[in-house]
């Protein structure tokens, strides 16, 4: 086991805090996190090419692998505002800065919500006059952190574990506008562990990639993703092994988590793609059927369409490989149901629309036949309630 997993837990030499400022309602929109002293820091960010203003300013203070406060609002994304959203990015730096006593470079800013909205810079500024008397280290304040970060999402994301003496807990938002690289999403590690900013970096990196970067709900990249961590070092070194396979199922967990409470979603996927030519021909077989809205609807509504598989297999160009050695499977074990070009039986069929229909957590398997490299993703199905949701965003 990578770590030992735990009930959400506190991550000594860290305040939290989440409370409402106004922004579009009367929840929680405004979150901070400090540390007592200067992290160890790296992030990940969008690859969108119109990055909101705090993942341009973010880019910026995390470059240094050293940090010490995030501070994020919900319900304004801060993104193509232009000039304007990029200095009100580094207004809250600064304001956030001056009430804690830090050089502002090592604030990191995060923005969730609406696209192409002002922010209201002026709630945010008043708002961070009182973040010293309102920051705590209890369970609680980390709980409102983990709150005031969502928008769609219909419930808070969380992980703890533990490796060696080292705590490391992360917190996460995102429902929709998910395809990586990333999503509409955030998300945060605290840790105490002692790691080298450089070797926080790959860790990170190599985390993402086997997690958030493998997810999907609707195949929307969007301009605000953000995944970064802290780690202030108070417990020591730990193994260095241990801590990235920590953060690897920290992140994996969080990842579908965000599957688990995608917009209207009613089914998760775990799809598995096996016998490919190479790992990056796995990954794209893998991802266009997770991204496929007919598989997506197909498998909400318990349809036994292998077609709707077939096709999006075929729309890998650069891939080709023979039809007669592909299989797909549906379900886990014993009880799996295989299907193919050779067996298309009636009964099958049916078997497999009973098992979508009875599962909310599917299990795809696809061998292709082709080679000997596996990689896995998860995603949801598609629904009626996804198309309202997004139809009503900002009504």
């Amino acid at each position: 086991m990578a770590g030992i997993r735990e009930p959400l837990l506190i991550v000594p030499g860290f305040q939290w805090l989440g409370r409402n400022v106004g922004i579009k309602d009367d929840t929680l929109d405004f979150a901070v996190a400090y540390a007592d002293r200067p992290c160890a820091a790296s992030a990940v960010f969008t690859r969108n090419n119109f990055p909101g203003a705090p993942v341009i300013v973010g880019r910026e203070h995390v470059a240094d692998g050293r940090l010490q406060a995030v501070v994020v609002n919900s319900k304004n994304a801060n993104v193509a505002t232009g000039f304007k959203g990029v200095e009100h990015a580094r207004a809250v730096c600064r304001k956030v800065g001056k009430v804690l006593d830090i050089d502002p470079r090592l604030v990191l800013p995060g923005s969730t919500g609406v696209i192409g909205v002002e922010l209201p810079i002026e709630r945010l500024l008043n708002a961070s006059s009182a973040i010293p008397s309102e920051l705590g280290r209890h369970r609680a304040h980390l709980e409102a952190f983990a709150r005031a970060i969502l928008t769609t999402d219909t419930r808070p994301k969380a992980v703890s574990l533990r490796v060696g003496n080292a705590t490391l807990t992360g917190v996460a938002k995102g429902a929709a506008m998910i395809e990586p690289n990333m999503a509409t999403m955030l998300a945060y590690f605290f840790t105490d562990a002692a790691v080298e900013p450089a070797a926080l970096a790959t860790m990170l990196r190599q985390a993402v990639d086997k997690s958030f970067n493998r997810i999907s709900v609707d195949t929307d990249t969007s301009t605000s993703d953000t995944v970064a961590i802290l780690a202030n070092g108070l417990a020591g070194p730990v193994d260095a092994s241990a801590f990235s396979a920590a953060l690897e199922e920290g992140c994996i967990y969080l990842a579908q988590e965000i599957v688990r409470d995608a917009e209207g979603a009613s089914k998760f996927i775990e799809l598995t793609v096996q016998g490919a030519p190479s790992a990056e021909a796995a990954l794209r077989f893998a991802k266009s059927v997770i991204n496929s809205p007919l598989v997506k609807t197909a498998i909400h509504g318990a349809d036994p369409n292998w077609g709707r598989f077939v096709m999006a297999l075929g729309k890998v160009f650069d891939h080709p490989f023979p039809l007669e050695g592909l299989q797909i499977t549906f379900g886990t074990g014993t009880d799996a149901l295989t299907i193919s070009a050779q067996n298309q039986a009636a009964e099958i069929l049916a078997d497999i629309a009973v098992y979508l229909r009875e599962n909310s957590d599917v299990h795809l398997g696809i061998h292709l036949g082709a080679g000997n490299y596996a990689e896995r993703v998860w995603g949801c199905d598609l629904t009626a309630e996804y198309v309202r949701l997004n139809a009503e965003y900002t009504t």
